[in-house]
């Protein structure tokens, strides 16, 4: 749905900036550069979840493609050496599209062969296909397949070592089995049309990944091939590679296709989407799925992905996220299974910041994400009519968060008592979604109140207090609510600023107010549950508007404040999270500002008109297909981190759908 032409795949610079991305719903993905180039350390055309949904593995790094047609030889891959490009077969891409697959179209021998690439992952299983057409050519074709494999951890580069064996065997089901080194998962790679495997081991050196090296990282990697498919494709014939981790054969490629195909149309019947109707939004449905985590039994609990390429599960993102990811799309049943594994993981009143990499335990420190998991839980009843799960299952777990913030838990996460407001931290931990650290530096540390953990807090009492009284326990609703009358009273007084109309971001512990203006301000009006309403609320979605709003999300600081940075890369990890929250732009926010522009407003034409840029260039210029994670504070407002995040995604689906 996404279609992009010759004019910038053929163009190094643009194509190589642009990726596609698959996923297989259990974590893992494939992914590159629109070029054929990995330009980061984290692209493969096969990146396994060998622990679900963690342990993501760089099994097989890609393929490179030889074409001969009457004895011309063409390369349609593409690698970035030191100082050069080669091969470059960029040049001969004349179409990519996102849908229903990524595809790939290459136009070569002055225009007398025609190639249709395309590469998809079954949903379920460590499993990539890449489906060769040949939609015309002049004679038959000769095509030799070379796959590259890396096998390495996805954070890391792989330089050639001598553990590993590289060792081949052909099956008696004719599928060639690839053992990396001693403890490898094995690889088993195959064929529908029977091309030879010959093997051709030996390693390929100084592959340079130049995102990599705009982040100040290590950037170079060497690369092990296996040995070489070869065979002869006539005019209209198919041929499917395949790739798995899994023991049993793979489906045939034409049945695993046309059974991703199903799978989407299903996913769109779902949301009652009509692609023809709403395209982008149909886009943006399909691009939510690649983040959503369904429990089964590969997969221990249902989760969402934060972020592709380097995120895992983090439980903020998870509840920002799942409104627009699962109940847009009306995923209630997922949406109930994430409900349930957070809530087995609570601790101490807190629902995990992340659960680790290595899969073998969470950390807590997020002072926001538990209070977000309210509001995500009372978006699932009024949405999906199921408040029996939120009164049954869900409100012991919220009573009990609530129990511990009042009481008192970990990193200082408390109520004052002296005016029911929520405080948190210190100047040694970052607990809000503006966590920026570099070594002990707590970048954007909002110690004390905040007013986005406020605005959250008193719609976190207004929920549990709603629960309360549909099960029929006033007493503790009446609690619930004197609470959250006292948070409204306290918060007005402690964080209006009457000086610009709008909020303090954060009210200190020694009780001075930081004046910095700050999207946080927004949820004070968005809410369900919000503190501000009539003139006030107005005023901050004008300041909000006037300050921070881009065609791409919203700044996290305005300019002109001391601490604004207007770009965000490239540089080294000091350069990039200095400049994380101050002042580049994140997509997400749009979907609460689109809720409190709605709210002051009332117009649907007018809030929709602010979603345009989001909705336009964005989708094409970085992760084709999805909405990226940042963009520089200042114009072009260039693309960077993950290429697709879940957040970003979703919030602006959500607001998507509420303005159509």
């Amino acid at each position: 749905m996404t279609l992009i032409t010759s004019e910038i795949l053929q163009d190094w610079d643009e194509s190589s900036r642009r990726e596609w991305l698959v996923t297989n719903g259990i974590g893992g993905y494939a992914s590159g550069s629109l070029a054929g180039a990995n330009t980061r350390r984290y692209h493969g055309l096969m990146v396994a979840a060998l622990a679900p949904p963690l342990g993501r593995t760089v099994v097989l790094s890609k393929l490179e493609e030889e074409i001969r047609v009457e004895d011309q030889l063409y390369l349609l891959s593409a690698n970035k050496y030191p100082s050069v490009v080669q091969p470059q077969g960029h040049r001969h891409l004349t179409y990519f599209d996102t849908r229903p697959v990524p595809t790939f179209t290459f136009i070569f021998h002055e225009g007398t062969v025609v190639l249709e690439k395309r590469i998809w992952m079954p949903s379920g299983c460590n499993t990539v296909y890449v489906r060769y057409t040949v939609i015309k050519a002049p004679e038959k074709l000769r095509i030799g397949l070379l796959p590259l494999t890396s096998y390495k951890d996805y954070h890391t580069e792989l330089h050639r070592w001598d553990g590993f064996e590289g060792l081949t065997t052909i099956q008696t089901d004719g599928r060639v089995k690839f053992d990396a080194f001693h403890g490898a998962v094995p690889l088993y790679l195959s064929t529908d049309q029977s091309l030879v495997f010959s093997d051709h081991s030996g390693w390929f050196y100084n592959f340079e990944h130049p995102r990599e090296q705009e982040r100040g990282l290590d950037f170079t990697e060497d690369l092990y091939c296996m040995g070489r498919f070869d065979g002869v494709l006539a005019p209209g014939q198919t041929l499917t590679f395949v790739a798995t981790l899994e023991p049993g054969r793979p489906e045939g490629g034409p049945a695993a296709l046309q059974a991703e195909i199903q799978r989407q149309e299903k996913l769109l019947s779902t949301a009652s989407v009509d692609i023809r109707l709403e395209p982008v939004r149909a886009e943006l449905t399909l691009a939510a799925d690649q983040f959503v985590i369904e429990k089964s039994d590969r997969v221990a609990r249902a989760t969402i992905i934060a972020g592709y390429h380097w995120f895992t599960d983090w439980g903020r993102d998870t509840m920002i996220a799942l409104p627009g990811l699962c109940l847009t799309t009306k995923r209630y049943e997922v949406a109930r299974e994430i409900f349930t594994a957070f809530a087995g993981a609570v601790r101490n009143g807190l629902i995990p910041n992340r659960f680790t990499d290595g899969g073998g335990g969470a950390d807590y420190n997020a002072a926001d994400a538990s209070l977000w998991f309210f509001h995500a839980v009372h978006q699932y009843a009024e949405q999906s009519d199921d408040w029996a799960f939120a009164e049954g299952v869900m409100l012991p777990v919220l009573a009990d968060i609530l129990a511990h913030h009042i009481a008192g838990t970990d990193y200082g996460i408390r109520v004052d008592p002296e005016d029911g407001l929520l405080l948190a931290g210190d100047s040694s931990v970052q607990l809000t979604w503006m966590d920026a650290k570099i070594g002990d530096w707590v970048v954007t540390p909002r110690t004390g109140k905040a007013v986005e953990l406020n605005a959250l807090w008193y719609n976190a009492l207004r929920v549990t207090g709603l629960l309360y009284h549909r099960t029929g326990d006033d007493k503790k609703a009446t609690d619930c609510d004197k609470r959250a009358a006292r948070v409204k009273t306290s918060f007005m007084h402690a964080f209006w600023n009457p000086g610009t109309h709008s909020l303090f971001d954060v009210i200190g512990p020694d009780g001075r107010p930081d004046p910095s203006m700050r999207p946080n301000q927004i949820f004070a009006v968005s809410l369900p549950f919000s503190m501000v309403d009539g003139k006030k609320a107005e005023w901050i979605v004008e300041q909000v508007e006037e300050k921070l709003l881009t065609p791409v999300g919203l700044r996290t600081l305005a300019p002109g404040s001391p601490d604004y940075r207007a770009h965000y890369g490239p540089g080294d990890t000091f350069a990039r999270d200095s400049a994380y929250h101050q002042g580049t732009v994140w997509p997400w926010p749009i979907g609460h500002f689109i809720d409190a522009h709605l709210k002051v407003y009332g117009d649907k034409a007018r809030s929709r008109a602010l979603l345009d840029g989001l909705l336009g260039p964005s989708l094409s210029r970085y992760g084709v297909g999805t909405v990226a994670e940042i963009f520089d504070a200042d114009p072009p407002h260039a693309p960077n981190g993950c290429i697709a995040q879940a957040w970003s995604v979703s919030e602006v689906l959500r607001a998507l759908a509420k303005t159509s």
